[in-house]
C-alpha cells in the first residue's frame, strides 16, 4: 500500500492571501467609515433625545429610547410647528441664508483668484525682490501659521474704522483672505500635473493665453477646483471665532448661533444638535453630488 504526500504550491496560496488581504482591507475600510459617520449619527440621535436619555447615554433608537422631536420643536421645525409662526425659525434661516452666502460666494472668489495665482506660479518664473516662485508659494502658504486669535485685534480695529463690522462684505472678505492659500496650495499641484504642451500647441494654432487657460486648462483643472471650492466651502461654512468677533445681529452665521444655546441652565444638547444636524446636511449634499469631481482631483493631483 503507497502512501502518497501532496504538497501545497506556494502559487496554490496566493488567492487565500489575496481574499484575506481584501478581508482585512474591507473591514479597515469599515471601521473608518464607521469612525467617521458615527459622529453624525450620534448628532442625529441627539437630536431626537429627550433630557434623561441624553444624560444615560442612549444611543440607539426604538431600542434605548423613543424618538422625541423636542430638539426640532425648539427650532420651530418640527413637524406640529412647522405650519405656524416661529420666531426662532426664523433666526435660524436668517443664520443659514447667511452662511450660505457668505461661504459660497467667499470660496468662489477664492477659487477665482487662487486659481489664477497658482497657475501664474506653475507656468511663469516671477521675482519680487529676492523671492522667486518657489518663495512666494510658501509665502503663501505660511499664512496659514498664524493663529486667529493674533489677527483679532487688527482686524477689529480696521473693520471698525471702515464700517465692516456686522457685515456679510466683511466676513467674505475675511474668509477669502483666510481660504486663499489653501486653495494656491492645490491648484499650483493640479496645474504642475496639466503637461505645458497642451497650451504651446494652442498658442500655435492661434490662440491667446487667457484662450489656452479658458479653453483647454479649465476643463482640464475643473476636478481640482471643485476640490478646493469644497475645502473652502467646508472651512469658511464652519468657522466660529470670526464670525463671533466680527458680528453682532445682521451678519451672524449658523456656527454662532449653534454655541448659543449654551446658557445659565445648562447647555440644551437636542436644540444643539439639531441645530449641528441641519448646519451639517448641505455639506454632506454637496459632498455626494459633487464626489466624482473630489475623486477626479484627488487622481490628477496624485498622478505626475
Amino acid at each position: 500500500m503507497s502512501v502518497q504526500i501532496f504538497h501545497d504550491h506556494p502559487a496554490d496560496r496566493i488567492p487565500v492571501k489575496r481574499r484575506f488581504g481584501r478581508l482585512a482591507l474591507y473591514a479597515a475600510l469599515g471601521l473608518w467609515a464607521f469612525v467617521c459617520l458615527m459622529p453624525i449619527f450620534w448628532t442625529l440621535t441627539t437630536a431626537f433625545k429627550t433630557a434623561p436619555d441624553v444624560m444615560k447615554g442612549h444611543i440607539l433608537p426604538w431600542i434605548d429610547f423613543k424618538p422625541n422631536w423636542l430638539g426640532w420643536r425648539s427650532l420651530g421645525l418640527s413637524p406640529d410647528t412647522i405650519a405656524e409662526p416661529s420666531s426662532v425659525r426664523g433666526e435660524f434661516l436668517k443664520r443659514f441664508s447667511n452662511s450660505a452666502v457668505i461661504a459660497v460666494t467667499a470660496s468662489l472668489l477664492a477659487v477665482g483668484l487662487g486659481g489664477t495665482a497658482a497657475y501664474g506660479l506653475s507656468r511663469f518664473d516671477y521675482k519680487f525682490g529676492f523671492m522667486k516662485n518657489d518663495d512666494i508659494s510658501f509665502f503663501f502658504l505660511s499664512q496659514l501659521i498664524l493663529p486667529p486669535v493674533v489677527l483679532a485685534l487688527p482686524f477689529l480695529v480696521l473693520y471698525k474704522s471702515m464700517a465692516l463690522l456686522d457685515t456679510r462684505f466683511g466676513l467674505i472678505l475675511l474668509y477669502t483672505l483666510s481660504v486663499l492659500p489653501i486653495v494656491v496650495w492645490i491648484m499650483k499641484d493640479q496645474f504642475a500635473a496639466i503637461p505645458s504642451e497642451l497650451e504651446e500647441a494652442a498658442l500655435v494654432d492661434g490662440l491667446s493665453i487667457w484662450g489656452a487657460f479658458l479653453t483647454i486648462i479649465l476643463p482640464l483643472s475643473l476636478p481640482g477646483m471643485v476640490s478646493a471650492f469644497i475645502i473652502s466651502l467646508v472651512l469658511t461654512w464652519n468657522e466660529y471665532f470670526f464670525a463671533a468677533l466680527l458680528t453682532s445681529t445682521h451678519a451672524n452665521t449658523l456656527p454662532v448661533m449653534v454655541a448659543s444655546q449654551t446658557g445659565s441652565q445648562g447647555i440644551s444638547w437636542w436644540s444643539m444638535a439639531a441645530l449641528s444636524f441641519a448646519a451639517i446636511l448641505p455639506l454632506l449634499l454637496v459632498g455626494i453630488l459633487l464626489e466624482r469631481f473630489i475623486i477626479k482631483g484627488m487622481a490628477a493631483g496624485a498622478v505626475k
